[in-house]
Order: structure tokens, then C-alpha cells, then sequence
């Protein structure tokens, strides 16, 4: 189960201000339509051999929910199971989504070897960059104080701005290390050097898998090399944890397209010595059509007006 898909995740949402339904093994989340009595549905990361059809179905009429969005589920294009999983998606009607929300590929990193074997894995300038900041002073905690959340989010914020995305408001991640913190789900690790903040990540930690989320870094001091020995105590971390995956959370469609505005960061996360996948593509589940096509349309007009301001 991807940590989405889980209850704690579901407690999270309901709590501000989205909330979450569970049908047996997966949940989603209802989101008003403006202007309307009318709800969308959301499920992003659902295993679609766990959805009860008619339950579901259930469910979505008596939210009065216009239909729902399977958003990138948690299948690998080319595993044994990814074609019977499409047939499912078809035999129930489905459509493919217009857009995806959630990264359609992605970086993931065993994490079943040694600590010898792990940085053997890497990028020999990864594994320099490492020994660099560690040999400089760099060092790397785990947030505990309201003080460490504030770095962390200031850290988000100013990434956010200097490469131009959205983010959530600050109770939005305030309200995640709170509540799934408290559940051993979520921590910080944040990297200084001689008391300055350098990088900042929220990870998560469910079911034997360690995902990277959110972070952010500054541009003060960049040639410490503070972002290497953060993702490498985070491998560390989840070691520790019991993880066997270290699921990165996204990546570009094409790792080698250095024209895509994600080709940075997605040569950094491969450089840890993951492997490369893509998902396999999104479907909706529609129960209203005339509303559905309407709302599709107004909502794709909403992300172009979004992507021109950024």
C-alpha cells in the first residue's frame, strides 16, 4: 500500500479539510466542484486489484461524487502485473485521464544491500560529493522543534520560488509532521553547516518503503554539497527503518532530456544508484458524463492559466 492509499494519510486529509473515504482496501478524497452540488473524487497510488467495484460505486453516488480519478496507479509499465490491470480498468469502463497529477515516472533505490554496496551503486561524484561535505563540517539531524519545522518550510519556500511551482500553505506540512510524526511516519532531516541551513527533506516512511516527498535547499553555501549527504543519511535512515525501497516520488518522463525543467533533479535522485519506471497511465471512473466533460474542460483551462502565471 502506498502511503497515499493509507489510513494515517486519509486522517491527515480529513483533518485539513479534504475529506477522505475508505472502501474496504483503498480511499479517496471528495473535492467540491465550485458553482455546483456536485463532488470529484480522487485516489491517486490506489493497487487496482484492491477496488471493490460496487462498493465504490456506492460510495461515489451517495457523495454525490461526478466520478473519480485512479491517478497514476501504483503499477510498473512493464511488471507482470500491468496489463491485467489496464484490462480491469476497461472491463469497469473506465477512461484515461486527461492529465496526471501525481509524477508519472519515478526514481526507485533498493535498499537491500549493504551500506558498501549502496555507495559503491552510486555516481563516483555523488560518492565524492558525500565524503566532500562530511569532510567539511557538514552535518545532518532530525528536526525536533518548532524552530526545525520553520527551517524546513522556509527551505521548501525559497526552492519554490527560485524554480517556480506551487506549494501547499505552511499548516498544510505543519499539519503532516504533526500527525503522521506522531505516528512514526514522518520526519525531517535537515543539513547545516557551522549553523547555517543548507537543505531541508520531509520523508516518509510506510510499510518497508522510505519516500522523499518534499524538500528544499538554499542557495547560500551550495558548494558544501549539503543535498548528496542528506539523501545519503536518508538512505541511511530508512536502513535503519527496516526499509527495502527508497521510492524517490518523482522523476522527468525522459531522464536524459535535458530540455525537461525536472532533468536536474531527476539526474541527482538516478545518481544515488536507482532504477528508472514509469507508471502506468491514470483512468477515470465516471458516473456523471455531462458534468465530468464540463468540469475536465474548465479544469484543464484552470492548469494552462496556472502554468502562464508561473
Amino acid at each position: 500500500m502506498h502511503v497515499v492509499q493509507s489510513p494515517e494519510w486519509g486522517q491527515f486529509k480529513s483533518e485539513v479539510g479534504t475529506p477522505a473515504i475508505r472502501v474496504g482496501e483503498i480511499q479517496y478524497t471528495k473535492h467540491e466542484i465550485p458553482f455546483s452540488k456536485y463532488f470529484y473524487a480522487y485516489s491517486p497510488k490506489v493497487d487496482p486489484t484492491k477496488i471493490n467495484w460496487e462498493a465504490l460505486e456506492g460510495s461515489l453516488n451517495e457523495n454525490n461524487c461526478i466520478a473519480i480519478n485512479f491517478d497514476v496507479p501504483n503499477v510498473i509499465v512493464g511488471s507482470a502485473e500491468a496489463n491485467a490491470v489496464e484490462e480491469i480498468f476497461k472491463q469497469h469502463g473506465c477512461k484515461k485521464s486527461p492529465r496526471d497529477t501525481f509524477a508519472k515516472s519515478n526514481i526507485v533505490l533498493d535498499l537491500t544491500s549493504s551500506e558498501e554496496k549502496l555507495l559503491e551503486g552510486m555516481h563516483k561524484k555523488h560518492r565524492y560529493n558525500i565524503g566532500y561535505a562530511q569532510r567539511n563540517g557538514v552535518e545532518v539531524y532530525e528536526a525536533e522543534s518548532e524552530e526545525d519545522f520553520d527551517i524546513f518550510y522556509n527551505l521548501l519556500s525559497e526552492t519554490s520560488q527560485r524554480q517556480k511551482y506551487y506549494i501547499h500553505s505552511k499548516n498544510y506540512y505543519k499539519r503532516i509532521w504533526e500527525i503522521l510524526g506522531e505516528k512514526e511516519i514522518c520526519t525531517i532531516l535537515i543539513a547545516k553547516h557551522e549553523g547555517t541551513p543548507l537543505v531541508a527533506w520531509m520523508l516518509f516512511v510506510y510499510e518497508n518503503v522510505l519516500y522523499y516527498p518534499f524538500g528544499g535547499s538554499s542557495e547560500e553555501k551550495k558548494n558544501f554539497m549539503g543535498s548528496n549527504l542528506i539523501g545519503w543519511e536518508a538512505i541511511r535512515l530508512g536502513k535503519r527503518l527496516g526499509c527495502s525501497v527508497f521510492d524517490m516520488w518523482g522523476a522527468a518522463e525522459i531522464p536524459n532530456d535535458e530540455s525537461d525543467p525536472w532533468f536536474g533533479f531527476t539526474q541527482f535522485k538516478i545518481r544515488f544508484g536507482g532504477k528508472f519506471v514509469r507508471y502506468i497511465d491514470s483512468y477515470d471512473f465516471i458516473l456523471n458524463d455531462s458534468v465530468y466533460t464540463l468540469f475536465n474542460t474548465a479544469n484543464i483551462m484552470r492548469w494552462k492559466i496556472l502554468k502562464l502565471l508561473k
